[in-house]
């Protein structure tokens, strides 16, 4: 956020000074920004929607389907508060999530403590919080992903560019840098010059060992009461160069999405 009040502030005074050509302007601009890589994530931010703007719609409620190759099938009603990353998720159907579980399984943070029920009853087993302490964050993280790539502590570079089926690409790698972590995530965007949106990605899961080989996520966008959001994702094992197997995608949709639904952080405790 405080490259855009930095730009903001910036963009006042550049105003003021009427002997300040437009070169002037884009160079002292580009200053703001760490390097290339940096600006371009920045731009398409910008296009699909800040984090202001994001904070702005103050919580949002939507259904998230995620479907394996095998069929099997998780149904999830999500919400968030945004402003201190709240989550809360409601498994309707969960033949991927605890599928030794029947019935209603709910997870949360409410800001400070993870918690999971099923059946309305508070479960404290310590491995199966683990998996509520990875798909809370995660979840969120996935939602706000776009605005949440300017947050601090990242690092970006311009790696290259790329056409494929007549989109034209520059390539940007964005890692991690937390001292308190040995390994990150790496999450390599492939940004398309024409819209500036992130049409696919390659990303690890740290957590999990996947740090070698890949992911690669597809997007399609959807325009959501002024927000452009990934929608509908598909991903699969990839190289480090966008390759693919003939494997089956794992696909994943949001629907039903709706902001501003008057949440607070009671909808967050268990």
């Amino acid at each position: 956020m405080k490259i855009i009040l930095s730009s903001f502030v910036l963009c006042l005074s550049l105003l003021s000074c009427g002997n300040t050509n437009k070169k002037d302007k884009h160079k002292e601009a580009s200053s703001e920004f760490q390097n290339k890589a940096h600006e371009l994530v920045y731009t398409m931010t910008e296009k699909v929607g800040n984090y202001k703007a994001l904070i702005n719609k103050k919580d949002v409620v939507y259904t998230y389907t995620y479907q394996l190759p095998d069929g099997k099938t998780d149904v999830i009603t999500e919400k968030y508060i945004f402003n201190g990353e709240l989550s809360y998720g409601a498994y309707t159907k969960h033949e991927r999530t605890l599928p030794q579980l029947e019935g209603l399984i709910e997870q949360g943070f409410d800001g400070s403590e993870f918690w999971l029920k099923h059946n309305g009853k508070v479960l404290d087993d310590e491995t199966l919080l683990k998996g509520v302490v990875f798909n809370r964050p995660t979840n969120f993280y996935w939602f706000t992903m776009m605005q949440k790539l300017l947050d601090k502590g990242l690092k970006y570079e311009l790696i290259g560019e790329k056409k494929i089926n007549d989109n034209n690409y520059d390539i940007v790698n964005v890692t991690f840098d937390l001292k308190d972590k040995e390994t990150t995530d790496t999450y390599q965007l492939y940004i398309n010059k024409k819209t500036a949106l992130v049409d696919q990605f390659l990303f690890t899961v740290a957590d999990f060992d996947v740090i070698e080989n890949p992911y690669l996520m597809v997007l399609e966008y959807e325009n959501v009461d002024g927000l452009l959001l990934p929608t509908k994702r598909k991903y699969k094992k990839s190289t480090w160069k966008a390759d693919v197997t003939d494997d089956p995608w794992i696909e994943v949709t949001w629907s039903d999405i709706k902001f501003n639904n008057n949440l607070t952080i009671e909808d967050f405790r268990k």
